[in-house]
């Protein structure tokens, strides 16, 4: 399921740990199988589990406990809002209601083109910048205005 290159990324995780603690590179082999296949299913997690030598059940505690884990399909653009305190008295809910009117969609939605996922995320610890999105995991956005927001979206768009 997983590419020779994905793998070798795995096999740089591992090194950094001990042979006896293997299990401490789980986040990061999960990170690398999820930027290859876009989401991480039952049968991707247990294949982690069996190369690292860990339970899958453990592999799959650690999937389902952090948001940025995909654990069932999503868009090509997977959009995080913030909506913890700060950013929520700072904009996240109107970032986040913006964004449901521009894309048709709710939280935890994909739109019916596949192009977008929309998620309600924890902190981003970026509290002074709000409201704050975060794009792909990878992507943060700051001071998101309605016109930056229609501005993302574009872009994303192409």
């Amino acid at each position: 399921m997983l590419s020779q290159e994905t793998y070798k990324k795995i096999d740089r995780e591992l090194a950094k740990y001990p042979a006896d603690q293997r299990q401490s590179a789980v986040m990061a082999s999960l990170a690398h199988a999820q930027v290859e296949l876009g989401w991480l299913s039952p049968e991707t997690m247990q294949e982690i589990a069996d190369y690292i030598g860990m339970p899958a059940i453990a592999v799959q505690e650690v999937a389902t406990f952090y948001n940025m884990y995909n654990i069932k399909p999503v868009g090509k653009h997977k959009i995080t809002v913030c909506t913890n305190l700060p950013c929520a008295l700072s904009g996240g809910e109107r970032a986040g209601q913006r964004l449901k009117d521009k894309l048709g969609i709710d939280y935890r939605d994909t739109t019916a083109d596949g192009q977008f996922t929309l998620i309600e995320g924890e902190c981003m610890g970026a509290c002074g910048d709000a409201p704050v999105m975060l794009v792909n995991n990878h992507r943060m956005c700051s001071f998101m205005s309605d016109e930056k927001i229609d501005a993302l979206v574009e872009e994303l768009k192409k």
